[in-house]
């Protein structure tokens, strides 16, 4: 309970499916509950009961969390209700776990079991800090890794379900992945952090901005780009209207670009940056020209626009990089691919130690890959 007229903070995943909710007080009083929105990008959502000078929590600042420092976990573990575990803060800023869409989580280790979930993690004053959502186990019960949705992140999505009914976010309009050594490499750089973009949308704020295929963001409004989860972190706090200055790498000089970030209409794309080593990246592949019929049915752009990869020989050079049966090679080393002659005559040019990069159309989605030869 976050708000003394009844706004109750929860997970998705607890209210997800219910016909009716119940809300029951440390004192035994019942409320039948009203859920005002859910966000399943974030396993979030705001449940109302009618209600007045009801017992709450106070909001406390997860930002000044730091790695150590005591935390309380509160929740119905196998419906007990009201249990406290204490643990500390083991990690801050966690993702790519594969729990939600968007994860920023706390990790922790205080105990965290089934029935947690929705509870509130809370810091040494008894200040929210976070929503308990999530355990990793082998066992299904606890083993000391908990993963818990910060309030840096739950509060701005609490405001906005009660306001909008909705979560409205920041949308650039490109498809991003993250940077390897490989690919870094390819790119001529030394640093592997970035946001390497693989896609632009059409009519997007990126777009109209000057961002490329290719480009990698490396800062957003002055602050630094770790990654293509923490680009996404940022845009879609960012409000929409807002004009930003985003630094790009291109072609192995730095530029500014200026953007207004739109609204968000779906979800930004984020791929695994793909790397590999082999005696020639593209040894075991066979490909053919891509025919309009094709490129329909993979979902991909038409004819003369790629090569179509028909087999991939098992342990070779393409299949340990990542190279899949249907996909669409576009790109060798910044020289397009548009026939098996182009295919025969860029790949040719290979040398030994060389790291190439390569650019794929999987089903409509671009991805790089970077290997050495």
């Amino acid at each position: 309970m976050v708000s003394p007229d009844g706004y109750i903070l929860t997970n998705h995943h607890v209210i997800d499916g219910a016909r009716t909710v119940t809300i029951t007080l440390p004192d035994k009083r019942e409320f039948s509950g009203k859920i005002v929105g859910a966000d399943p990008k974030t396993d979030l959502a705001v449940v109302k009961i009618d209600g007045q000078n009801l017992p709450t929590v106070s909001w406390g600042d997860a930002s000044k969390l730091q790695v150590g420092e005591y935390v309380l976990a509160v929740g119905n573990p196998f419906g007990l209700n009201s249990t406290v575990t204490l643990g500390i803060v083991s990690a801050l800023g966690r993702g790519h776990m594969g729990i939600s869409q968007y994860e920023d989580f706390i990790q922790t280790d205080a105990a965290i079991n089934p029935g947690n979930s929705g509870g509130a993690l809370v810091n040494t004053k008894g200040e929210l800090v976070g929503l308990n959502t999530a355990i990793f186990s082998q066992t299904g019960g606890y083993q000391g890794v908990g993963f818990a949705v910060p309030t840096s992140m739950s509060k701005p999505i609490y405001e906005s379900l009660i306001k909008h009914g909705k979560v409205v976010r920041g949308f650039l309009g490109v498809s991003i992945q993250d940077l390897n050594h490989d690919l870094a490499k390819s790119f001529g750089i030394t640093d592997a952090k970035g946001a390497l973009v693989t896609d632009i949308r059409d009519e997007s704020p990126a777009g109209q901005a000057g961002l490329k295929q290719g480009d990698i963001i490396t800062t957003y409004q002055g602050s630094p780009v770790e990654d293509a989860v923490a680009l996404q972190r940022q845009v879609t706090k960012t409000a929409a209207g807002t004009r930003v200055t985003i630094r790009v790498i291109r072609d192995g000089h730095e530029k500014d670009l200026t953007v207004k970030i739109g609204e968000q209409p779906e979800t930004t794309k984020i791929a695994k940056a793909e790397t590999g080593e082999s005696d020639y990246v593209l040894a075991g592949v066979a490909v053919q020209d891509l025919d309009r019929d094709t490129a329909k049915e993979l979902g991909v752009k038409g004819k003369g626009q790629g090569v179509v990869v028909t087999a991939v020989e098992p342990d070779s050079g393409a299949e340990k990089v990542g190279v899949m049966r249907g996909d669409v090679i576009r790109e060798i080393n910044r020289q397009p691919v548009k026939s098996v002659k182009d295919f025969e005559k860029v790949s040719s040019r290979l040398k030994k130690g060389e790291h190439v990069l390569i650019i794929i159309d999987r089903r409509g989605n671009a991805l790089f890959f970077s290997a050495k030869v």
